[in-house]
């Protein structure tokens, strides 16, 4: 089986970057594939994950981020000269390589890679909910491209969406929707934590989306309960970062920034609660990496993945309707009791588990043939 990814780059340590790499190491090492990665924006940036030497790679060296230099009619027309360029450089590609199965992982790309696909099957593999417009859209011009790009997923072969509640709604577009939670790159140290530490975590970007106002909110009340309990942000970048640090500094309880790190597994071992304060989650990483550890979870209900991923009141608790003093009330429930960390924390051991490798992208294997037998 030969398959072609499209992405955008794999320059920085997110979710979707550690995802894609693992999934690509697998293919090529247990899933008997060639595997050709095409990337339209890596330039020099290296690669930021290990990725197999098996792993045929080309940046088409398009570099998008251009158009920002330019407004209005210059930023139009090098626009469309980008994308027209990016075809051309794919098309290329597309005919070198001649893949059974294309997989697209950026919805802004799908357009291009569907007018150069030829008679090849393609896949847009979701990293996005489809209501994600709904929480950060608000130009017209903006609501006008998603229109734009949801019209063209009609003419994909297949979506792939991370959990069954964003399925239902990517069925609205196109009927050809599977569901297959992403691959976790999780704990297989052998070594766990014991919830002893007074310490809880949150990992993620300083955004809209991870709402970390939400969280300090949470953590002032936890904190007035408990002082002698820390929360420590793995955060590194984000566009709400100064004010989220500015708003850490008036306030009188325990928080420790730092920077996002590559080796996050060690800090969820010297944590014993791990925190998600997501408006809306596509899947949620850090929720079984963090389970993989040991650790209890407390996340919003958002749409969708805390709801596929947390048994609640088994490994995690599930928070309903953004109350801020139900999550806080559930923290300190935990902080309380270190036995139902410990209950937890071994529960969601288990309960990780089921987003390893080998579990999930047999998965992957089984689409790809049924997608390829009709050929």
């Amino acid at each position: 089986m030969k398959l072609l990814y499209v992405d955008n780059a794999l320059a920085i340590h997110g979710g979707i970057e550690r995802v894609l790499t693992d999934k690509l190491n697998w293919l090529v090492e247990y899933g008997d594939c060639e595997i050709c990665l095409l990337t339209a924006n890596q330039g020099n940036h290296p690669i930021v994950f290990p990725l197999s030497d098996k792993v045929e790679f080309h940046d088409l060296g398009i570099m998008f981020h251009q158009v920002y230099n330019y407004s209005g009619w210059k930023r139009f027309r090098l626009f469309f000269h980008l994308h027209q360029l990016f075809r051309q450089r794919m098309s290329a590609q597309i005919h070198a390589f001649s893949p059974d199965v294309i997989i697209c992982t950026r919805l802004d790309l799908i357009g291009d890679v569907i007018k150069v696909k030829g008679n090849t099957p393609v896949v847009y593999e979701s990293h996005e909910s489809y209501i994600v417009d709904k929480f950060e859209t608000n130009s017209l011009r903006r609501k006008f491209v998603v229109k734009f790009w949801y019209h063209v997923l009609k003419k994909v072969q297949m979506i792939v969406s991370l959990t069954q509640r964003d399925a239902l709604d990517w069925k609205t577009i196109n009927p050809h929707v599977e569901v297959i939670p992403n691959v976790v790159h999780l704990n297989n140290s052998g070594k766990y934590n014991d919830r002893s530490f007074k310490t809880a975590i949150f990992v993620g970007r300083y955004s809209y989306q991870k709402d970390l106002q939400s969280l300090l909110r949470v953590w002032e009340i936890v904190s007035q309960r408990h002082s002698d309990w820390q929360l420590h942000i793995y955060g590194g970048y984000g566009i709400e970062k100064d004010q989220v640090l500015s708003e850490i500094k008036k306030m009188d309880a325990s928080i420790l920034v730092h920077e996002s790190t590559s080796d996050i597994m060690e800090r969820y071992k010297e944590s014993s609660i791990l925190l998600l304060t997501s408006r809306y989650e596509p899947f949620g990483l850090v929720l079984p990496e963090a389970m993989s550890c040991g650790l209890p979870v407390v996340a919003f209900d958002c749409p969708y993945g805390p709801a596929d991923i947390i048994a609640d009141g088994v490994d995690g608790f599930l928070i309903k309707n953004r109350d801020i003093d139900e999550f806080a009330n559930k923290v300190c429930q935990l902080i309380e009791s270190e036995e139902l960390r410990r209950q937890m924390g071994n529960n969601g051991i288990i309960s990780s588990q089921r987003y390893r490798a080998d579990a999930v992208m047999p998965q992957w294997i089984r689409l790809f043939d049924e997608l390829t037998s009709g050929q």
